[in-house]
């Protein structure tokens, strides 16, 4: 038989964990759940008016000749 460890959790503890939302519930507008159990489904909504950027400005592809274009965000607008 082989052993298996845990974390010191309970077994409610455990299966709480696995069914928790999984999204990105920080940056979401708003988070809905439908159903109870094993089979519940977890959305996050985001709106369309709320569109952040996440890391730095790309800095840009080369043209054909290697010559940098430079980033597309050049007035940081967002």
């Amino acid at each position: 038989m082989v052993e298996v460890k845990h974390s010191g959790k309970s077994m409610e503890q455990r299966v709480a964990d696995r069914l928790k939302n999984s999204g990105d519930t920080a940056n979401a507008d708003h988070s809905v759940v439908h159903g109870t159990g094993p089979t519940r489904a977890h959305t996050n909504i985001h709106l369309s008016g709320s569109a952040k950027q996440h890391g730095a400005d790309h800095p840009g592809e080369g043209d054909i000749y290697g010559n940098k274009r430079g980033p597309a965000n050049t007035k940081g607008q967002i």
